[in-house]
């Protein structure tokens, strides 16, 4: 085996033992030469022909031409010549490697946020109350969809879509007392499709959209950030949440990795990088978790939050969940724990409308106590912005 086209495919700690292999002539001195048993070596060593090998190179079995990246080993299929033995035609069978495919995503997202340029500091508020956490969840904002009055009752399209929000978060941050801190929660589906096809991601469900996949992407972003820069004109500090949507799951990925770098000379926002489907923040005895509603049913999400956050679950006596994706209001009250999902200021599309859903449009701010849980509530309907 050729050690050196091997290490192609080793980490930086395998790349070393396969060079003492080579440099020791045995595995046995390879270890007494790195300090470790040679059967770690050994593991070490069967680990990177294995990833080699789902890759397609293993010159041993016959195959010595590399999958492009991205791709794995599905299968071979090798014709013999009957009388010499040799292999006459090979065929090579490949199938997407998703947690490949997931790592180079996230490699090229990370390059792409460096570029980003920062945002400058804005000047805090000079008189905040550190008991009050104002928080401002924003349900499944679905931009790029595109609505027609005379199909849903309700016209929608990335103006309207941006207008909505703007005032909205306008409104519930004048109407929100002066807390120190801000929570914007943004509980998936922020945008309405994840790539140039309008379609969702896993079932190709073909969706109603307007316009472009980068213009929808640029709305999304600009409202994202008008919507921190006004948080941070009434609050000292602003934690930003986005969570996965089923319409977006890769998109909220690069808003995350966005925001963490366009934010990254103002310490007073902080963005939750975690690409888990379950965020969380404590805030005093308060703590609140998020996440869209996809995945798990609110009966289960209070023992999530029990095992995930153990230590904040014993210390803290109020704790929510807030979810989204079904697009209506729906709380219930578990032992500990409450779970609520939040209306949508988006109208119906097409299929919903068709299929009878009826529900309001609201978006609303909650006000915490560090001590005392939930003391308050704001709430615009949409129809108070006057855009439709």
């Amino acid at each position: 085996m050729d050690i050196n086209a091997l290490s192609n495919y080793a980490t930086v700690r395998q790349k070393e033992i396969l060079g003492a292999i080579q440099s020791e002539g045995s595995e046995f001195k390879a270890g007494l030469k790195l300090g470790i048993h040679h059967t770690t070596v050994n593991k070490a060593y069967k680990a990177v022909k294995y990833k080699a090998a789902m890759q397609g190179w293993s010159p041993d079995h016959g195959l010595v031409h590399a999958l492009p990246d991205g791709l794995k080993l599905k299968g071979t299929s090798t014709l013999y010549d009957m009388e010499t033995g040799a292999a006459k035609i090979q065929w090579v069978k490949s199938l997407v490697d998703k947690e490949r495919q997931e790592a180079i995503f996230l490699e090229a997202l990370e390059g792409f946020a460096e570029a980003i340029p920062r945002s400058e500091k804005v000047k805090p508020p000079e008189l905040t109350d550190d008991n009050l956490l104002a928080c401002y969840p924003v349900g499944d904002h679905h931009f790029g969809m595109l609505s027609w009055h005379e199909e849903t009752g309700d016209d929608y399209d990335l103006s309207i879509a941006e207008s909505l929000l703007r005032g909205s978060i306008d409104y519930l941050i004048e109407s929100a007392p002066h807390a120190e801190t801000a929570l914007v929660a943004i509980l998936g589906d922020f945008m309405h499709y994840d790539s140039f096809e309008a379609v969702t991601p896993a079932h190709k469900n073909l969706l109603d959209a307007d316009s472009r996949f980068p213009k929808m992407v640029r709305a999304a972003i600009k409202t994202l950030r008008y919507m921190i820069a006004q948080c941070l004109l009434k609050h000292q500090k602003v934690h930003v949440i986005i969570e996965i949507g089923n319409h977006d799951p890769s998109s909220s990925i690069f808003l995350m990795e966005c925001f963490h770098n366009l934010y990254e000379h103002e310490p007073r926002v902080t963005i939750d990088r975690s690409p888990s489907h379950f965020h969380y923040y404590r805030f005093g005895k308060v703590l609140i978790g998020t996440h869209h509603g996809d995945k798990v049913k609110s009966e289960k999400l209070p023992m999530i939050m029990a095992t995930d956050r153990a230590k904040d679950w014993g210390d803290t006596e109020h704790r929510y969940w807030w979810t989204g994706h079904i697009h209506h209001d729906s709380v219930k009250e578990f032992t500990g724990c409450k779970t609520e999902s939040f209306r949508v200021l988006a109208p119906l599309d097409a299929y919903a409308a068709n299929a009878g859903y009826r529900s309001g449009r609201d978006m609303k701010a909650i006000i915490m106590h560090k001590d005392f849980g939930e003391v308050e509530r704001h709430i615009i309907n949409s129809q108070m912005l006057g855009i439709i």
